[in-house]
């Protein structure tokens, strides 16, 4: 069993980025909560229909455009939906919000309060006791961006539930995971039928999928205040004019070029935000080029 209780009491909301996340982070406590009696809900906030070699794999295309998009849409909601069956879960605990994959840091940057809005109103409708979010240093930008976005909408809130990372892209190592979810052979089983149920992305992926799903579940538990101002990183100094930093915060988020934002460097050279807001704050360092690589190379942190 997990190490703190659930019952007929828990509520557990899963926020997940794209369909497969709820499976590979959370599958076996969300049988756990089932089969105490409580009760859970699946945050699904992109139906994953950027997801184009899978599909040009499967439907034999090389261009994939907006209708196809759509299709392959509509085909991994279902698979959402044919996962929780597998977890003993009804279609009702699935609320899709339908945004677009990996457009969550686009959508956090240009559309935040459009964006908190929705994910504020599902959690007062369904008031969990225990939130998992995606961890920030994820290295998909939708799962980081999902976490941040997750962050403000819990912030200010006067009965805050409790609130637990989970790792999906890059390591569970258990020093930065310190809390395991114990599993019978039984849920294992379920947890890995429910995956299978995934098969658009088992086609490519499938045997890293399975590794991942066959492994203990690990989670932190995120209570903020985490940050002192400081960034973690050295970027170069030939990539500087194009970096941009972007800060988000309860107040708002804002998108510097790295030259012109408001940034200190202290005697060993370390960068610090110069001003410190109320509430939790999170930076990403990022580049606007296009690239092949979906994956963030420096990623998100709190300050």
């Amino acid at each position: 069993m997990p190490p703190w209780p659930v019952s007929a009491q828990t509520r557990l909301l899963v926020l997940a980025p794209h369909p497969d996340d709820e499976t590979l982070g959370c599958g076996i406590l969300l049988q756990q909560v089932l089969a105490a009696g409580g009760e859970i809900r699946i945050l699904l906030l992109t139906d994953g229909d950027n997801n184009p070699w899978p599909q040009r794999y499967l439907e034999r295309r090389l261009l994939i455009d907006s209708d196809a998009r759509v299709r392959w849409g509509v085909k991994r909601r279902a698979e959402v939906v044919c996962a929780l069956e597998r977890l003993g879960a009804p279609a009702s605990a699935l609320h899709p919000l339908g945004w677009h994959d990996m457009e969550l840091t686009d959508r956090l940057r240009d559309e935040v309060a459009g964006s908190l809005e929705p994910m504020r109103a599902a959690i007062a409708a369904f008031r969990p006791t225990i939130v998992c979010s995606p961890a920030l240093r994820d290295s998909h930008p939708d799962h980081g961006a999902a976490h941040v976005l997750c962050r403000l909408a819990l912030a200010g809130m006067a009965c805050a539930p409790m609130l637990l990372a989970y790792p999906v892209h890059g390591g569970a190592e258990s020093s930065a995971y310190p809390i395991s979810v114990d599993a019978t052979a039984t849920q294992r089983q379920c947890k890995l039928a429910a995956l299978l149920e995934h098969r658009t992305q088992m086609v490519l992926s499938g045997r890293r999928m399975l590794r991942l799903a066959d492994s203990p579940e690990r989670y932190m538990s995120v209570s903020g205040g985490a940050g002192n101002g400081w960034l973690p990183w050295q970027p170069p100094a030939v990539l500087r004019p194009w970096l941009r930093l972007l800060l988000a915060t309860p107040a708002g988020v804002k998108d510097w070029p790295w030259p012109k934002a408001p940034l200190v460097r202290d005697a060993a050279g370390v960068f610090r935000l110069a001003e410190r807001k109320a509430g939790p704050a999170f930076v990403k360092l990022h580049l606007d080029w296009p690239s092949p690589w979906i994956f963030d190379h420096w990623g998100w942190w709190e300050v």
